[in-house]
């Protein structure tokens, strides 16, 4: 099964495309969607709209997991994460790909067994999930790479 991971955001939405295969993961790529700050909130929208598409009509993914709006520290973010989460959704619906959704909370307790896990902690699971030394740098992408783990965990 092909596995979408998505983490949402205006600046930087993270992706990461994940196979299982005999209930490992392995990792067949990932990166970002980054959208210049300095355009307005409905050219970035779009251009995260253009990108993902670009992106699933070339990966064709059997599904995707996006992490869900839980909790937001700064409030001046959450509602651009929002939006950007809402042209998330509706490009996977253009395409027909089933969706899941997971809390950060969620995914932290699949991945290390504790929900309020540190981002070392995860991160230290993904690496051993993917029997790798290495995370790509950009935390939005480690984190989708994480969101598609936990998916393929709770197939």
């Amino acid at each position: 099964m092909k596995i979408l991971g998505i983490d949402p955001g205006m600046a930087i939405v993270g992706y990461a495309m994940i196979e299982t295969k005999e209930d490992r993961p392995k990792l067949i790529t990932s990166g970002s969607i980054q959208t210049d700050k300095n355009l307005s909130d409905s050219k970035r929208l779009l251009e995260i709209f253009n990108d993902l598409s670009t992106l699933v009509e070339k990966l064709k993914p059997d599904c995707a997991s996006v992490e869900n709006l839980f909790f937001f520290k700064n409030q001046k973010t959450v509602i651009p994460v929002a939006e950007a989460r809402g042209v998330i959704l509706a490009v996977l619906e253009k395409y027909n790909v089933p969706t899941y959704s997971y809390t950060p909370m969620e995914v932290k307790q699949v991945l290390t067994g504790y929900g309020r896990a540190e981002k070392k902690e995860v991160e230290q699971m993904v690496k051993i999930s993917l029997q790798t030394d290495s995370l790509p740098k950009l935390d939005d992408t480690v984190d989708a790479i994480a969101i598609a783990i936990c998916h393929s965990r709770n197939v």
